[in-house]
């Protein structure tokens, strides 16, 4: 994943995340064409919105900070291009685990 820089920042619960590119080869070595590549339901986190507000006026905190490397539902969110570079906005709830990697 490049680390790109992003001009905006998200509202209430909601998460900008760069997708992981689609795998190319197969884990037996294989070239995988485009049409039979799976779209990653992983990426990492950009930038995060300030979380929903609750009832005392508050705001709740998100499972997710950036730099996060997550798994997120399929058709989550909406896709947006900025600079050429696609994005998804997604809900924090739409996210379903934060991969820990050590």
């Amino acid at each position: 994943m490049a680390k790109t820089k992003i001009a905006f920042t998200p509202i209430e619960d909601r998460v900008l995340i760069e997708p992981a590119a689609a795998e190319t080869v197969s884990a037996a070595g294989i070239f995988l064409p485009n049409s039979a590549s799976k779209t990653p339901l992983r990426g990492e986190v950009l930038a995060v919105g300030a979380g929903a507000q609750n009832k005392d006026g508050g705001r709740a905190e998100l499972p997710v900070k950036i730099g996060d490397h997550v798994v997120y539902a399929n058709f989550s969110g909406s896709k947006i291009e900025v600079g050429g570079c696609e994005f998804l906005i997604v809900r924090a709830n739409e996210i379903l685990a934060v991969i820990n990697s050590k």
